[in-house]
């Protein structure tokens, strides 16, 4: 409790806490818009082919002489006639019919401009379309393993300046790319760096905040992510072409790099590294800065050093990523933390990236997932703050999973329902992005909390890639997808039953913290099974008989 118990003397919550945990949240804002982004900038108009050069389509009738009917009377997307059919209009299966070897025509009465509609992506190439979004969540699973690895060797602000700079930098590329590859791989870069931004800025306000209120923290910074979602619905109405909406949403980003340069880097980092000049700088910039003057000026190095002796002892060996798989207790919390990572972006990403197949304007959509999250967070945060993190993180992927399961089974026709099932479980799965990403900075240890959480972040990367792959299974068997997205949260929440409760409990610092924690549990479970033994051992009485 020692470093908290600093923090309370230099002002608890005071001005500063207030001040820089704002500034590190108001970028999560938008942060948030990037991963749904192509929601919007990969939108699909209705479209058709395009008739050849020579077609005079200025006479009546003269395109619909080129376009074949589907099943329900609309003109085929990737099909036109040979020859023109004019007249009576001829079964498609009577006249010979050829890809759209010249083009298409898209309607442009809801999205003018789209990537889909700049460079084809649709027909033959609609693969293409997903492979820019997937491409970007691998950058965000390559951010998280590079910029967590660096956040716990250089420090978690300077890594949060660098992750502001190439957000603004690749993302307004993106804005500006002239061919698709090129759009992809600053696509790439921006999901990097996005991942660096989300990591570090929960990490850096966590670090600096007392124990009491990191629940609220985390909360915090989850409504930020969803009032980015819900602006994302407005700003892509207003502002429709897909160029202008990208680099509305990445410039701000620049003002961001410029102001994180004033951040304070973490004075619990500087203490598990070992640098404890920097350790009594920072804590009496924030004395200052909260009207602590005369606590201020008491701290000197012999009082760091008496107050954070388990920290200076064991920040001398810093931990690496391979004490994951050496460290039993380290190797029990990464495997039970990866399956609930996984579990929870997988079906989360599995239900948000197809806003075009509810069959309504894709902005209410966006809204009313957007919405749901706000009352979802205020019972997550009631959940977490009273009965603790692992009753809500358990309940939130249980919810999440039987929500999804029972609208595999609800008919295609009943839509309503099918919305209202959607929307809830997907209030209950940004609940549980609320309380894991909380509940894995308390578990692990400060020498390697970044790592932690980047190998989580990684592992909800693999399930964001995986989730497309498994939509596509609705071409065999339309409910199929559900059924998978649905059995994956409720098996992952049996793990959070061996994960220990972080509720009211001081951040661990070292390795040797978690192991601490891992045997004091054991010896309560010891203790409490014999006490249940005691009453069924026999008396010396009862043992000599009458």
């Amino acid at each position: 409790m020692a470093f908290n118990d600093l923090l309370q003397q230099l002002g608890g919550v005071g001005r500063f806490q207030q001040i820089q945990v704002t500034l590190v949240i108001l970028p999560l804002i938008l942060l948030s818009s990037h991963n749904t982004l192509q929601n919007f900038t990969a939108a699909i108009p209705t479209h058709h082919c395009r008739p050849p050069a020579g077609a005079n389509l200025s006479e009546d009738g003269e395109l619909e002489a080129w376009l074949p009917r589907d099943g329900q009377g609309q003109p085929e997307s990737c099909l036109r006639f040979t020859s023109p059919q004019r007249g009576r209009p001829f079964p498609n299966g009577t006249a010979a019919t050829e890809p759209c070897t010249s083009g298409w025509i898209y309607s442009n009465s809801t999205f003018p401009s789209t990537i889909v509609t700049e460079w084809d992506l649709v027909c033959s190439h609609r693969a293409l379309r997903q492979l820019a979004q997937s491409l970007y969540m691998v950058g965000v699973l390559l951010g998280a393993m590079v910029f967590g690895y660096l956040a716990d060797r250089l420090g978690r602000r300077k890594v949060l300046i660098l992750s502001h700079l190439q957000t603004a930098v690749s993302a307004t590329c993106a804005a500006f790319a002239p061919t698709f590859p090129v759009y992809c791989a600053f696509r790439l870069l921006s999901g990097m760096s996005v991942s660096g931004v989300a990591l570090n800025s929960m990490t850096l306000n966590v670090e600096w905040m007392p124990i009491h209120t990191r629940a609220f923290v985390g909360t915090l910074n989850s409504y930020a992510f969803s009032l980015g979602q819900l602006l994302l619905a407005g700003l892509a109405y207003a502002v429709p072409h897909w160029r202008h909406l990208q680099l509305l949403l990445s410039v701000p980003f620049f003002a961001f790099f410029i102001y994180s340069w004033f951040f304070v880097e973490s004075a619990r980092w500087y203490s598990t590294s070992g640098r404890l000049d920097l350790t009594l700088s920072a804590l009496q910039r924030v004395a200052r800065i909260n009207g602590k003057w005369d606590e201020g000026a008491k701290l000197n190095m012999e009082v760091l050093r008496s107050s954070l002796q388990k920290e200076l002892a064991m920040g001398k060996g810093q931990a690496s990523a391979m004490e994951m798989l050496r460290c039993p207790a380290l190797r029990h919390l990464f495997l039970c933390l990866s399956m609930l990572w996984f579990a929870t972006s997988f079906a989360y990403y599995g239900l948000v990236m197809d806003l075009q197949g509810f069959g309504v304007s894709i902005y209410l959509i966006q809204v009313i997932y957007s919405a749901v999250d706000l009352p979802a967070k205020v019972v997550c945060f009631l959940v977490i703050n009273s009965l603790g993190r692992r009753p809500a993180q358990m309940a939130s992927l249980l919810l999440a999973g039987i929500c999804i399961l029972v609208n595999g089974v609800v008919p295609q026709e009943q839509s309503i329902v099918r919305t209202s099932l959607s929307v809830l479980g997907k209030g209950c799965l940004a609940s549980s992005f609320t309380c894991i990403l909380l509940y894995t900075g308390e578990l692990y240890p400060t020498t390697i909390r970044q790592t932690g959480l980047g190998l989580g972040s990684t592992m909800a990367r693999v399930g964001s890639i995986v989730s497309p792959l498994v939509t596509m299974m609705a071409e065999l068997y339309r409910p199929m997808p559900l059924f998978i997205f649905g059995t994956v949260p409720v098996i992952a929440s049996a793990a959070t039953a061996f994960l220990p409760e972080t509720l009211g409990r001081p951040l661990p610092d070292t390795v040797q913290d978690v192991e601490n924690r891992r045997r004091g549990k054991s010896q309560r479970q010891q203790q409490e099974q014999q006490k249940q033994m005691v009453p069924l051992q026999p008396s010396a009485r009862e043992k000599s008989g009458p």
